[in-house]
């Protein structure tokens, strides 16, 4: 659907950027109430990209292949959301470090930025070439 295309372009790009900047000024903050600091946005933009890379995956390419969809956009917005989220969740959870979530931190959040890097590559060869398979 040209919707999810939208939304899967829209998404990881702006995913992509909030992991690259980080907790930095970036070239999109606004002196308005606007922040992309904002753990609130950071949730609910971290929801959106999950939702929309499993809608993404699920969702075929002009009905020729009924599941596989558009692979990496779906993959890295699946990816970029869930750093965003565990971040929320990791600043907001008083309970303790586990193996899990320590190994998630040190594999996933420590390379945000490239995985961001990787996102607004994906959302940028996606937007240039949407008829590719897994692209």
């Amino acid at each position: 659907m040209l919707q999810f295309y939208f939304l899967s372009i829209a998404l990881n790009a702006l995913a992509g950027y909030i992991l690259i900047a980080g907790d930095d000024v970036g070239v999109l903050e606004l002196k308005s109430s606007f922040s992309l600091k904002d753990e609130t946005l950071r949730l609910v933009v971290g929801i959106l990209s999950v939702i929309t890379g499993l809608l993404k995956i699920l969702s075929p390419i002009e009905g020729d292949i009924p599941v596989v969809g558009d692979l990496i956009p779906a993959l890295t917005g699946l990816l970029s959301g869930f750093i965003l989220i565990f971040e929320y969740y990791r600043q907001r959870s008083t309970l303790e470090v586990t193996k899990h979530t320590d190994r998630i931190d040190r594999i996933l959040v420590s390379n945000k930025r490239i995985i961001g890097v990787i996102a607004i590559i994906a959302a940028v060869l996606h937007f240039l070439f949407p008829k590719v398979l897994l692209l």
